[in-house]
């Protein structure tokens, strides 16, 4: 069984954090987000995985040298410009050569879905597509996907006006897909899986979908990223997880409170942490005060600082002894 991964993007909505590295090579708790994401596919067996690149390739080859990650060996397609989401997927198809049934993920999406029983949903009904649905409380920041009692996709509306959505039950961003599909998406342009691919497959009666209540996120903004830590140490994905790293060096007069501490991490005396993110190898200095906010790799969050209102501090980032700081980014970017 083998997946394309689409982590091209250049993670703009989760700025500094990714000035300098993919999104998916942030750390989730006590491991990179596409180690979950791959990990997750190899529990369903897959057992290759297309890495369909495109911002700092690099990042990901120097992670994993040994071309593997929990034994689903890595194939890397580095688009040599943005090819959009179904540009990427048939760019990375061939560059692996995939000729059979295969799946397609975002690698930014972290779930608990079944996979396994969409890919069976996919081969019992003999479409060219099957989307696995999730319910959200906004659909219009997603592609709403209404099926009729079979499952057929009676349409695909990308990101309906607010209050025009024919159902709350939206793309969830895992699919299977007939190599067919690949010859539907034009060559050498970019080509959106959602406002082209899809919508077509719907027309010819073709696309399928499966909904599924099963924990879901997309991981893609300073927010989100921030509850993806949280809801796997609040025990709401498959395993709780340990909130502060073995390796954590954390003052005993330090208080911390619904936060996570990665590996490397130094949390001195007095400081106090609630509903944060602190990454690896950063600091948060005596006296500082850190709510609902992220702290990124190897920062230094000088003695008495204050930050709160998911304010979001880049890796390697020294922020001066008593800084405030209210819903910031530092750096600030355009």
């Amino acid at each position: 069984m083998r997946a394309v991964v689409l982590v091209g993007g250049f993670g703009t909505r989760l700025r500094p954090l990714t000035s300098t590295m993919p999104k998916q090579m942030l750390p989730v708790v006590d491991r990179t987000m596409i180690e979950r994401v791959v990990e997750t596919l190899g529990s369903h067996g897959v057992t290759e995985a297309v890495l369909s690149l495109g911002y700092r390739p690099d990042a990901f080859l120097e992670a994993y040298p040994d071309g593997a990650i929990a034994g689903v060996r890595l194939t890397y397609a580095v688009e040599p410009e943005p090819l959009d989401t179904a540009g990427a997927v048939r760019f990375a198809a061939a560059a692996a050569g995939i000729d059979d049934t295969f799946i397609v993920v975002n690698g930014d999406v972290l779930t608990d879905l079944d996979v396994t029983a969409l890919w069976d949903f996919h081969r019992s009904h003999g479409g060219e597509g099957t989307i696995a649905l999730t319910p959200v409380d906004d659909p219009s920041r997603f592609g709403v996907v209404p099926i009729d009692p079979e499952g057929r996709v009676i349409e695909f509306v990308e990101k309906p006006a607010p209050g025009t959505a024919p159902t709350n039950w939206v793309n969830a961003g895992t699919y299977v897909l007939e190599p067919s599909v690949l010859g539907r998406i034009d060559d050498g342009r970019k080509v959106s899986i959602e406002r082209e691919t899809f919508p077509a497959l719907a027309a010819d009666g073709s696309l399928y979908a499966v909904q599924s209540s099963a924990y879901w996120l997309d991981a893609g903004t300073p927010a989100s990223y921030l509850q993806a830590q949280l809801d796997i140490i609040d025990g709401r994905r498959t395993t709780v997880e340990h909130a502060v790293h073995a390796d954590a060096a954390v003052h005993a007069d330090a208080s911390i409170d619904h936060s996570v501490v990665m590996a490397g991490a130094v949390i001195d005396a007095g400081a106090t942490l609630r509903d944060s993110v602190v990454l690896p190898g950063a600091r948060v200095g005596a006296g500082s005060v850190v709510i609902g906010s992220i702290v990124g790799s190897r920062a230094v969050v000088g003695q008495d600082c204050s930050l709160e209102g998911l304010s979001v501090v880049g890796h390697e980032v020294e922020l001066a002894p008593g800084t405030v700081l209210d819903a910031a980014r530092v750096p600030q970017e355009d």
